[in-house]
Parts: C-alpha cells; sequence; structure tokens
C-alpha cells in the first residue's frame, strides 16, 4: 500500500498559504508566491531562502521564475518583475480591473489573465501593454502560447497574410465554458472552441500535433485541432472535476476532484490506468522517471507507479491542500496552503523505477510478440480551483 515518508526539511518563511511554485528553467532556483503578498525565491543547493520579493498590496496567485527574472501576479490586479539577484522589483504592469490568476511567459512575451474576462500580452522588458484580447463572458482561468509555425503548412500560412509580421498565437480557457486561440499582433480571435458546458479550468498544447487538450468542471477532458478547431475526442469517465493535466509521450494524466488520476492514449482515447488511494480531490500531479507523483487536497502527497497503478509512496506531513509539486535532483518540492514547502527524498522510488524501466525495456527487445497499450505504456495554466467533493 505505499509507505510514508519525512520530508529532509521543512520551510516555514512564509506567513499565508503557498499558491504557486515555480522552478527556474536551469534548475538552480525555487520560486515560491504566498496569501501573504509576497514571493520567495529559494536555492536548490542549498534549500535556503535567498530572496524575499515584497510590494504588492494583496494575496499572490501564481509565479513564474526564469533564470534571471521572477514574475507575480496578484489579487491587486497588478503583475510584477524581480530580478534575482537583488531583489528589486524591475517593473509593475498595471491595466487589469481585477484579480490576475494566471501569467505566462514566452520569448519577449508577457501574457496575463484576469477576472476582469481579459487576457492581455505585455513587453517582458518594458512597462507596456501591447495587446489586449477581449471577448470572453467570463474570467480567463488558463494561458497557452504557440506559434504558427509549429503547426501550419506553407501554404496554410498564406491565408493568413495580416498575422505575417507576428505568428504568435494566444489559447485561453475561461469559466464560460469556452477555449479562444488569438493573434498576439492583431488582438484577433482565430478560435473559439465551443463543447465543454462547465469551466475550463486546464490546457496542455501539443503543437507538433496539432492538438489541445481542455480539463473542465464538465468532467471531462476534450481534445481539439488547433488549425481547424475541431473538437477530435472526448474523455468522460471522470466523476468531477478535471483540475490538471500533464501530457508524457502520447500519454494524457488528468487529476480530478473525483479523487483519482486517470491516464489516457491520446491516439486512440482508451483509459489505460485510474490511480486512487486520495482522500480528496487530485490538485496537482508530475510525471518523472516512471513515477506519477500527485497533491491532493488531502494534504497528502503521492508516488504511484505510473505503469501499474501500484501506490509506491505517501508523503505526509502537510496540513492543508497541497498547490504545486517540482521535482529537481530527485527530490520532491511541495507546496501547501498550510504555508511551508516541504523537500523530499525520492532517491530511492526513483531508482527502483529506472532499474524496472531497464529491465522492462530489456524483456521487450527480446520479445517478437507486438506489445499492448499498457506494454507502451512505458513510454505534462493546473489552477487554483474551489474542491468540490467532500471528505
Amino acid at each position: 500500500m505505499g509507505n510514508s515518508g519525512s520530508a529532509v526539511k521543512v520551510c516555514t518563511d512564509h506567513q499565508g498559504g503557498i499558491n504557486w511554485l515555480s522552478l527556474s528553467p536551469d534548475g538552480q532556483r525555487l520560486l515560491t508566491g504566498s496569501e501573504d503578498g509576497t514571493a520567495r525565491l529559494w536555492s536548490t543547493a542549498d534549500s535556503q531562502c535567498h530572496g524575499h520579493f515584497q510590494g504588492h498590496e494583496s494575496y499572490i496567485t501564481f509565479c513564474h521564475l526564469e533564470n534571471e527574472a521572477a514574475f507575480t501576479c496578484s489579487a491587486d490586479h497588478t503583475i510584477r518583475k524581480w530580478d534575482v539577484v537583488t531583489g528589486q522589483c524591475l517593473a509593475i504592469y498595471r491595466g487589469h480591473t481585477s484579480i490576475v490568476n494566471r501569467i505566462l511567459v514566452a520569448k519577449d512575451y508577457l501574457f496575463s489573465g484576469s477576472y476582469d474576462r481579459t487576457a492581455r500580452c505585455w513587453s517582458v522588458h518594458k512597462e507596456k501593454q501591447i495587446q489586449e484580447f477581449r471577448g470572453h463572458r467570463n474570467c480567463v482561468l488558463t494561458l497557452a502560447h504557440y506559434s504558427s509555425r509549429d503547426v501550419l503548412e506553407e501554404d496554410e500560412e498564406e491565408e493568413e497574410e495580416e498575422e505575417k509580421v507576428s505568428r504568435d498565437l494566444l489559447v485561453t480557457g475561461s469559466t464560460d465554458c469556452t477555449v479562444k486561440v488569438w493573434w498576439v499582433s492583431s488582438g484577433r480571435c482565430y478560435q473559439t472552441l465551443l463543447g465543454h458546458t462547465g469551466a475550463v479550468l486546464c490546457l496542455i498544447l501539443d503543437a507538433p500535433n496539432r492538438e489541445l487538450f481542455s480539463g473542465s468542471t464538465d468532467y471531462t477532458i476534450r481534445t481539439w485541432n488547433i488549425v481547424t478547431g475541431e473538437q477530435l475526442k472526448v474523455f468522460k469517465e471522470h466523476q468531477g472535476s478535471v483540475i490538471c493535466l500533464e501530457l508524457v509521450n502520447r500519454h494524457l494524466y488528468s487529476g480530478s476532484a473525483d479523487r483519482t488520476v486517470k491516464c489516457w492514449f491520446v491516439d486512440t482515447g482508451e483509459r489505460i490506468q485510474t490511480y486512487k488511494a486520495h482522500k480528496h480531490s487530485v490538485s496537482t500531479l508530475k510525471y518523472h522517471a516512471g513515477i506519477l507523483f500527485t497533491g491532493s487536497g488531502d494534504a497528502c502527497a503521492r508516488a504511484f507507479n505510473s505503469r501499474s497503478g501500484v501506490l509506491q509512496k505517501i508523503f505526509r506531513g502537510h496540513k492543508f491542500i497541497i498547490n504545486c509539486i517540482q521535482i529537481h535532483n530527485e527530490l520532491l518540492y511541495t507546496a501547501s496552503h498550510d504555508g511551508t514547502l516541504r523537500i523530499w527524498d525520492i532517491r530511492g522510488i526513483c531508482k527502483r523505477s529506472k532499474r524496472r524501466l531497464k529491465k522492462e525495456r530489456s524483456g521487450q527487445g527480446r520479445s517478437s510478440q507486438k506489445g499492448s497499450l499498457s506494454r507502451l505504456f512505458n513510454n505534462k495554466v493546473g489552477c487554483m480551483v474551489q474542491q468540490e467533493t467532500g471528505e
């Protein structure tokens, strides 16, 4: 049934719940954004707090960390950019008229989604709004970005001549039950994806395959062709809101308020595995080295064998919902509404998983039989939502 693990370190510097946890691209730093209105910067080398970013006038809803700069958004309607070395606030992006609940950094763009029903695009290097995306009838909860160069053929690009200057597109999911795709250069809506009957809580983009996955409070996941807007598949087995998604090697993992995670084979729509044992909603998940790690409203993180669904380990110690997890150098980082960042050693289960995967791949190489979907199984913006299931 899996054994309990104890945290190797508990960081208690925040005075309020931690709403998000971001890892820098180089893996050297972590950023936490909190209900106390501050963000903190942590070193993955020594697990110490090396920066304290203060200035927001209300709680921080989300944060994003680059190697040299940190970004936070807040219920005070603003976004801030910070220098990770000095802790200085480099820019304040003003314009939203309600809570900013999600940001995304891509190229030289900073995108934001808000309860004011708009998404916006800003210059990363200037306190300047470049574009406003207006058309949703309710708040924008989640964002994704891609370039048409990633998905369109040359003859298709010719049809979008007015967008030639910039081929960047923004995808927004809203509580109005729609997903919209926008040209960044003009702010024009390129596609409105209709089908969900509940709020869209999470998005995962697979640009090379022209696919977008959306999870909703209508209990479904839907797959869309992001060029044509066609709905390709509907995954219907969850019995609660779909809160988080992860895509790994054509396998889609979905965490739900029904207290389970499910794994789907994208190419066929087949549900391959269901991961149980959670006592509350699954709020966050991450795949690593053949292991599926989850965080739940029951205050526990868990590690499952991704192929068999067997529970490998339970990480107990948090007092409230785990809002976000990150993994680096075989350490698991969990951030909770209890205000703590906890660090767990996962070397043991990762080593066992790697040995098992190596053995299985070796056995497959000697076999002349064609593998089933379950044998292929070896081969990933969530968002803050109210948990809808009771204890």
